[in-house]
Formats: C-alpha cells, structure tokens, sequence
C-alpha cells in the first residue's frame, strides 16, 4: 500500500503540473527542479517500500500519514461540494478549472484512500498512534497549499509558460471564486 499511495500521490503532483497549475515546491524551487524532486522522491520511496526492512516502518508511517493529511489539506481547504453519499467533492483547488475537477477529485480520492489504507494495514511495527501526529498538520497544509497557489499565480502572471498556462487564464479572466479562497 506504502507503495501505491506513493505512485497515487505522485499521480496528483504531475497531474497539477500537466494541467498547467504547476505543483508543489514549483513557486519556490522552479518547475524544472521541483519535478526532478518530486520524481527522484516518489523512485525513492518506490524502490525503498519493496525493499524495506521492518526498521524503516516508522518512516513510512509518516510518509503514508503526511500523505493522507495533504488529502485531508485539500478536502478540507477548498471550495466543496457534497456528493449523494455524503462525501465532499472539490468544486475548485489550486487552479485546475471546472473542466479538469471531474479528474481531479478521483486522482486525490485514490491517492487519500491508498494513504489512509497503507497507515491502516502496514507499518505494523510503528505505535498506532504515530500516524495521528501528522493530523495536526492538515491547517498547517492548508496555508501551505493556499500560499503555493498565490505565488503560482503571480509567477504565471509575471512569466508565463506552458507549466502555469491555466493559472494565468484563470488570472486574467477572473473566473476564481475570491470569497471561497481566504487569502
């Protein structure tokens, strides 16, 4: 599961950055480098859950567990809708548009549901409670993600390119909801 949550999480990066929102750390470090990180991060951790000895578990009970806590971070921090069952259903996050979120929120479900299934099932050497420390960092994730969105926005406006191409068509055409995005 430690491995599946790290291929759907990367999934939800690079699918942000294909749908021309960019991704995290890319405000900061570049798009170039930020991919490169994000890539040699998910191989890493890929190659490393395959292999792992039973010592390395409380490290992959955090990273499963931030992992979860970013999905939360989304549902949680952005406009939402409720589904028939009950469940919220991201109407706008960081940018996609109304026509890329009907592939967004199954690409952040999986990836939540991996995250929250491998802290459930794996990592059995790790106190049960390790994971819920990461919990707290779901308000922290969200002025995270808010803050990553904002310099996005304004690099794309600055310069743009094809990495941040939708962040400046929502920019100038003013199609964001301000009211939903405390900022």
């Amino acid at each position: 599961m430690t491995r599946f949550t790290t291929a759907a999480t990367a999934g939800h990066v690079f699918f942000e950055l294909a749908a021309g929102v960019g991704m995290p750390l890319a405000s900061v470090l570049g798009p170039f480098t930020a991919a490169t990180a994000w890539a040699a991060g998910t191989w890493t951790a890929w190659c490393a859950a395959a292999t792992r000895p039973a010592r390395d578990d409380p490290v992959f009970a955090v990273l499963d567990s931030i992992s979860f806590a970013a999905v939360i971070g989304h549902l949680a921090g952005w406009p939402k809708r409720r589904t028939r069952l009950g469940t919220p259903w991201l109407t706008d996050c960081e940018g996609p548009g109304p026509r890329l979120m009907p592939y967004y929120n199954p690409i952040l479900y999986i990836s939540g549901t991996a995250a929250a299934a491998a802290v459930l099932l794996e990592n059995r050497s790790v106190p049960r409670r390790l994971p819920l420390l990461s919990l707290p960092l779901v308000p922290l994730l969200v002025v995270a993600q808010r803050a990553e969105h904002r310099r996005l926005k304004a690099i794309a406006e600055a310069h743009p390119a094809w990495w941040n191409r939708r962040l400046l068509a929502t920019a100038r055409s003013g199609t964001e909801r301000r009211g939903w995005h405390p900022d």
